[in-house]
């Protein structure tokens, strides 16, 4: 049985004040392409599919889409749990309804017990359990269980979920979690504080494969059958290096046999690119990608007026300017020193970027009459 693992959609999220939804449907689209040109038995999303609880309409009609094309055009069960980000009660809305359509949503504790079982003539029977996200105290107050952390909750819904395995099926569950010793990203929303958020792998040992979501660079944990697919595309300028898409999961009657990464392109990268204003300039010029998200570090040393706009002819979508130039080699507080000391040689940089010519000597003249003449009223 082939499958394909993924999470972290996070439809309807927005970048530095850039909506990503366009860039999300593109990526989906090569998903359902892909799914058009190899076949597999399932789609299984851990968890995220939201980037907030109460989603813009717009992300709610892109999922409707998805999830027609998959479930309606491709014949493709899809099976899917709510994550963090997620509203478990509006995302599971109608859940039983739509199992018949191929669509299921685990939202709850007594559909977790509930497996979605799917049939291959190389694995048999599959049993994808789903657990839906939940903090610790909906754990302790459902089960009436002593529950402080997330790690417990996971050992007691594991327990719950082994406890129903027929021997005769091969086990995957889905579950939204943070694994101990797992990489992490600066994209990803706590899930809690002080490290209560930590589950031990080792609950997850008695399942096929474990589908991960939560966590945004793929990666295993543990075990090759633990893992996280990585989120849909790159949401922080921390994932730069990461590769996004998929994971095709493939089991047989023994179990797990084998996880493969499956690009998934994206219109947009995200990148972080560093230099003076001048190099950047020339080099987003001949740049292939030159329409990627940046973060740009600029390296001069001197007063700019206004590089956001200069880096934008070129580089129309920089989203954040850093500008650690101005105190390379010294503390914020030698930094201030060398800025006081500095009023003429500041001004000068300015009146080039505003003037693109020189003070003229008269000029110079007369601002350094205006700073010494400052610098007197402020000692008296």
């Amino acid at each position: 049985m082939k499958f394909l693992h993924t999470s972290d959609w996070h439809l309807g999220r927005q970048f530095h004040n850039v909506s990503l939804l366009e860039d999300q449907r593109a990526v989906l689209d090569h998903l359902i392409q892909y799914l058009t040109e190899n076949p597999v038995h399932a789609l299984v999303v851990a968890g995220d599919i939201y980037d907030r609880s109460v989603p813009p309409t717009m992300a709610i009609e892109l999922l409707d889409q998805v999830v027609s094309r998959i479930c309606h055009e491709l014949d493709t069960p899809v099976i899917m749990i709510p994550g963090n980000h997620d509203g478990a009660k509006r995302l599971g809305f109608a859940a039983r309804q739509m199992k018949g359509s191929g669509l299921h949503i685990i939202s709850d504790f007594d559909q977790m017990l509930e497996p979605v079982v799917l049939r291959s003539d190389e694995a048999g029977e599959v049993a994808f359990y789903g657990m839906p996200y939940n903090d610790p105290e909906l754990v302790r107050y459902h089960y009436q269980q002593p529950v402080a952390t997330h790690d417990e909750a996971h050992q007691l819904l594991c327990q719950r979920i082994t406890e129903q395995f027929d021997a005769s099926q091969r086990h995957v569950l889905i579950s939204h979690c943070f694994v101990d010793g797992a990489m992490e990203s600066e994209s990803e929303r706590p899930l809690s504080i002080g490290g209560s958020d930590r589950v031990d792998h080792q609950h997850f040992l008695p399942f096929d494969y474990v589908a991960l979501g939560h966590l945004h660079q793929p990666q295993m944990k543990g075990e090759e059958f633990i893992r996280y697919s990585g989120s849909l595309m790159k949401y922080s300028f921390s994932e730069q290096h990461q590769k996004k898409g998929v994971t095709l999961v493939e089991l047989n009657q023994d179990g797990f046999v084998s996880a493969q990464h499956i690009d998934l392109p994206c219109p947009h990268g995200m990148r972080i690119v560093e230099g003076e204003l001048e190099q950047l300039i020339e080099q987003g010029k001949t740049d292939p990608n030159n329409h990627d998200y940046l973060l740009v570090r600029l390296q001069d040393k001197h007063a700019i007026l206004d590089p956001m706009e200069k880096l934008r002819k070129v580089y129309p979508n920089v989203l954040h300017l850093e500008k650690p130039g101005m105190l390379i080699g010294v503390d914020q507080e030698m930094g201030r020193a060398r800025l006081a000391r500095g009023e003429m040689d500041m001004f000068r940089d300015f009146f080039l970027e505003a003037k693109q010519s020189p003070l003229s000597s008269e000029q110079e003249q007369v601002m350094s009459d205006v700073i010494q003449s400052i610098k007197q009223a402020e000692q008296h």
